[in-house]
């Protein structure tokens, strides 16, 4: 088991989970506290998420709700550039960071499960 701080899925997330931090300064009161707070719970949620997953033996049900934590930010992002919250520069940045992220969560899951299925053969 790697040390959580060292693996780049979580640098990714920790990132990410800085960005939408500042992004969330910036918007107006209106959305701040409601968009703002559900997106900065669903990263704290997801950061939580990746440090179990390596923690504990049977991943599975953190990666899917890594998985899920992801979507639901993805979600968030869009209707933040869609009240115009924030420019398409930062819907693309942050667009392009949560599908790394996206990815290396399901590389990591798809790995997991291949492994899994593996050891009931």
């Amino acid at each position: 088991m790697a040390i959580y701080t060292q693996l780049p899925v979580y640098k990714a997330g920790y990132d990410l989970l800085l960005d939408l931090y500042v992004l969330t300064k910036q918007m107006d009161r209106d959305y701040k506290f409601t968009l703002g707070e559900k997106i900065k719970t669903e990263s704290t949620e997801l950061m939580l998420h990746i440090y179990r997953a390596n923690s504990t033996y049977d991943k599975k049900e953190d990666l899917q709700k890594a998985k899920e934590n992801i979507e639901v930010i993805r979600l968030l992002i869009r209707v933040y550039k869609d009240l115009k919250q924030i420019s398409l520069k930062e819907f693309v940045g942050l667009s392009e960071k949560i599908e790394s992220l996206s990815k290396q969560v399901n590389a990591w899951y798809a790995q997991y499960t291949k492994k899994e299925k593996q050891l009931m053969i």
